[in-house]
């Protein structure tokens, strides 16, 4: 059954792409077709664990509206339309601000002199290639640029799905967060026990469930005070997926940009657990829907 994987997480250096490029690995060595998305586009590090080789390199572009002057008449609706400050309409002329701009189009279907088009303006770049057998993707956003989504949605078009799909999404809960995981059968929310981190949990749950998505939770660096982070999933009927130990080992193998289950092998059996548990989770889900569609 195909299966398209969020990883992600309240805030960053919870573990997010540590999980991410182990379960990528793993489940590529059961035999599957997997592909690795690193959505995670000002800051992607999954390279550094899966050692891709890159063989497609582009550019990510966006389209932003050109104003044609001799053909404007002034009547102001394309800024008033705009609802994040892409234009503004002076009296003898438009001016357009391209770093503000989502690419909605609205802009061009209210313009009723037709004096507005849309011309690419490149956002980021696209690199793709093969890390062993999984097939591996990642988007990098150019400096100064602030507006992510429209490359997170060009990297996750362009890339080939596989049999199992992991997005290693953004940390935090804004815009790149829900663009990474809004089609994605199940999110793994990513934690471990701190105050910042429960706080941060906390906001997650939230947009998942907002977004009506099934989730479950990874507890990482375990054992230093999991209590009020165990006593907040079972307030929230949250299945915890699986509890990884603050081990010093861990730190010095990410250090070396190695794969936790490759120099750890007691940890791939914890790698394992998680997998099936994630399986476990979205076949209950597929289950429930078909039930509700066919009543």
């Amino acid at each position: 059954m195909p299966m398209k994987i969020a990883i992600a997480s309240g805030k960053g250096g919870t573990g997010k792409t540590t999980i991410a490029a182990n379960l990528a690995h793993l489940f590529s060595q059961q035999g599957r077709k997997v592909t690795y998305l690193d959505c995670d586009v000002e800051a992607p590090n999954g390279h550094i664990f899966l050692k891709p080789q890159l063989t497609e390199h582009s550019p990510a572009t966006t389209l932003i509206p050109q104003i044609d002057l001799g053909r404007c008449i002034h009547c102001g609706k394309c800024g008033r339309i705009c609802q994040f400050n892409a234009l503004l309409c002076l009296p003898e002329k438009v001016v357009t601000f391209p770093e503000m701009c989502h690419a909605c189009g609205a802009c061009l279907l209210v313009c009723p002199a037709e004096a507005i088009t849309e011309i690419p303006r490149e956002i980021g770049s696209i690199d793709q290639g093969m890390a062993g057998s999984i097939i591996f993707a990642r988007g990098l956003l150019n400096i100064g640029e602030v507006m992510s989504p429209p490359l997170i949605r060009a990297l996750k078009s362009k890339a080939e799905e596989g049999e199992v799909t992991i997005v290693d999404a953004p940390p935090g809960t804004s815009c790149p967060v829900i663009e990474s995981i809004r089609d994605c059968d199940y999110v793994v929310l990513v934690t471990e026990p701190t105050p910042f981190g429960l706080n941060d949990l906390e906001l997650a749950v939230e947009v998942v469930r907002a977004l009506d998505l099934s989730f479950g939770v990874v507890v990482n660096r375990a054992g230093l005070n999991d209590q009020p982070m165990l006593d907040f999933c079972t307030e929230q009927n949250i299945l915890v997926l699986a509890q990884l130990p603050d081990d010093r080992r861990v730190a010095e193998a990410y250090s070396r940009g190695q794969l936790i289950c490759e120099a750890l092998p007691d940890f791939k059996a914890r790698f394992f657990s998680l997998m099936a548990a994630m399986e476990t989770a979205i076949l209950g889900r597929q289950i429930k829907s078909s039930e509700r569609s066919n009543p």
